[in-house]
């Protein structure tokens, strides 16, 4: 009874800490992106959709943030870490689209060209999707190794 009773409080410490740095990744996050709204709240005047696109993109990464940080140690966690560069790059093209913004502002119509950016963000997260493939083969391989003596 000792034995399970130790089992379960260290089970339990462990997802307390994991629940824990969680939050605080989170919640570091988002003070971010508080303080950075802060910068783009002339943008979101000109560009009405500007806002809510980034609140969305926000939210979503740091919810796929955070179940990676309470999966830590299993499988899960490296899944989650892909389907988090693959978000990445999958926004970037709904919300870019072919990478140039036209947007109309009173008598001026304004192009913005976002292709060089857009093409770095989505090499930047193709090498985080690399690392997060490689890391689960890697963990898929420690697991299937038996443990040397």
């Amino acid at each position: 009874m000792t034995e399970e009773r130790r089992g379960f409080r260290e089970t339990l410490q462990k997802f307390t800490v994991k629940a824990l740095k969680a939050t605080i990744k989170g919640i570091l996050l988002y003070g971010i992106y508080l303080v950075l709204t802060i910068f783009l709240t002339p943008v979101s005047e000109i560009v009405p959709s500007f806002q809510h696109t980034i609140e969305t993109f926000v939210m979503i990464y740091i919810c796929l943030m955070v179940v990676g940080e309470l999966s830590a140690g299993t499988i899960f966690q490296h899944f989650l870490s892909a389907a988090k560069a693959l978000f990445v790059i999958i926004y970037l093209i709904f919300a870019l689209g072919n990478g140039v913004i036209s947007v109309a502002f009173q008598n001026v119509n304004i192009v913005v060209n976002l292709r060089l950016f857009l093409v770095i963000a989505m090499l930047l997260s193709l090498v985080g999707f690399a690392k997060s493939m490689l890391q689960t083969i890697n963990f898929l391989n420690e697991k299937a190794e038996p443990p040397h003596i």
